[in-house]
């Protein structure tokens, strides 16, 4: 368990200063140290969109304009049909279930990741209009 934490550890620091560190860890895509979301818990439904206005560390405004996130709707349609297709290989063709039970563990998947595939996918849409600037990170 030890080396798992380590290597998550050196992995995000490697991943520092692109746009996956803030895509999988939900921090500020311009300074990569503030956090986006009131609450770091995606399984908080009733949190699961609250974010803050403004970076704690660079002040970067999160909602750019109103209804900025809609187009998010996009970007999560795509993650889940991902996810859904990598349930389907493993499911069907690894594990060897019939395609009730396929289908079924495609949307048992898809139930239990909706909460990190909403965040993901609001991480990812605001990851395409800014752009990380390493002399705000220092600041």
């Amino acid at each position: 368990m030890l080396i798992f934490v380590v290597l998550k550890k050196l992995v995000m620091q490697l991943l520092k200063g692109s746009k996956l560190y803030s895509i999988f860890t939900g921090t500020c895509p311009v300074c990569h140290e503030g956090e986006m979301y009131l609450e770091n818990n995606p399984y908080k439904i009733s949190k699961i969109m609250k974010m803050h206005d403004h970076c704690s560390h660079c002040g970067k405004k999160f909602k750019i304009e109103p209804s900025f996130f809609f187009g998010a709707m996009y970007v999560s349609y795509g993650v889940g049909v991902a996810i859904a297709v990598a349930a389907f290989i493993i499911s069907y063709f690894f594990i060897g279930l019939d395609r009730n039970y396929t289908f079924l563990v495609i949307i048992l998947t898809l139930i239990i990741l909706f909460p990190p595939i909403v965040r993901v996918s609001r991480n990812i849409w605001i990851n395409f209009f800014v752009k990380y600037d390493k002399n705000k990170a220092k600041s």
